[in-house]
């Protein structure tokens, strides 16, 4: 073996996968105690928590977005903190900065509220491009840097951004690349009559409530070694290919020829590696010790939203980009 060869991973056993199975449905549980419906959600956290990825979620207000992130940071044990992005908000507002002590005649490091295992960034696009850009180093780097010096974030680090789709004013558009950055992006829907009505009767019965609380079914220990799990899970060099090919299918002339001129840029490179990280990580949530073709394609609308950009005349034409995802996907042959 060359010195560059790399080890296979060892095959997960059974044993391992019904330990990972009782520990995800703890958790599940933990979030369905507290949050109604949003199953898709739900799923979407968990492939960022197991990928140690970051979600971007849109939807109008009053999802239970934030109810969503604060119950899966308290059913971990981990610290959860909310910042609510404003145009006047500044980077030194998340990430910290130093401030003067009068008494001892120093400088004292305050760390800011990104400093937490679970972020949410409510409202993200209301944050002017300074502020945004402030996340990147968090986001790619899992730490922060105030005056020089190096603050490592936690671990489990996540991020969950939302922004609102409908209010346009005083908003800032995410740059491109800070988009990239997330391994997700999830679009939430109204709940239905049922899951509303459901809502009601657990504020009645006093099971919803600003007074209650999620409970914790696990610890670090259990995210850490369901982090180094999800990464034993075997993906086979076809579905790897598969992957590569579905990517590069949104790019350029290798896009289908009824959706070329919708399309302004394809997705990058990291659309690849999401979809690889994702896909490990939904495996595991179903059970399973190795990925298959339909976990890509249940992935391909979160991974690909926010990563292939509409030209003009596809948004003059309201185009979903959902619907081009879907002509693409169909484009690459399954192995």
């Amino acid at each position: 073996m060359s010195a560059e060869a790399v080890a296979p991973a060892p095959v997960i056993e059974q044993e391992e996968l019904a330990q990972a199975g009782e520990i995800l449905a703890a958790v599940q549980h933990a979030f369905s105690g507290r949050v109604v419906g949003q199953e898709r959600l739900r799923t979407a956290l968990l492939v960022a928590l197991l990928a140690e990825g970051h979600i971007l979620v849109e939807s109008v207000p009053g999802l239970a977005k934030t109810l969503a992130a604060s119950t899966l940071a308290a059913s971990v044990r981990a610290e959860f903190s909310r910042i609510q992005c404003t145009p006047d908000l500044l980077p030194s507002d998340i990430i910290g900065t130093q401030v003067y002590d009068p008494r001892n005649h120093t400088f004292e490091t305050q760390l800011g509220p990104v400093h937490a295992n679970f972020v949410l960034l409510d409202e993200i696009n209301r944050a002017s491009a300074k502020t945004q850009s402030a996340m990147l180093e968090a986001m790619q780097e899992s730490q922060t840097s105030i005056a020089g010096v190096v603050h490592k974030l936690p671990t489990p680090f996540m991020v969950l951004a939302t922004q609102n789709p409908i209010e346009e004013e005083g908003t800032y558009v995410l740059p491109r690349a800070q988009m990239d950055r997330f391994l997700l992006k999830e679009v939430l829907d109204y709940p239905s009559v049922e899951e509303e009505v459901q809502v009601l009767e657990r504020i009645e019965n006093g099971t919803l409530g600003r007074d209650t609380h999620a409970q914790a079914v696990i610890g670090h220990e259990h995210v850490a070694w369901l982090h180094a799990l999800t990464k034993r899970v075997y993906v086979d060099p076809a579905v790897k290919r598969y992957v590569a090919s579905v990517v590069a299918a949104t790019r350029g002339d290798a896009l289908p020829a009824e959706v070329r001129g919708y399309v302004d840029m394809g997705a990058s490179p990291r659309a690849t590696v999401a979809f690889f990280q994702a896909s490990r990580a939904l495996a595991l949530l179903a059970g399973r010790n190795h990925v298959l073709p339909e976990d890509i394609r249940a992935l391909r609308h979160g991974v690909l939203r926010h990563r292939v950009h509409l030209s003009f005349e596809a948004l003059a034409e309201r185009v979903r980009v959902e619907d081009i995802i879907d002509a693409v996907v169909k484009t690459v042959p399954s192995p």
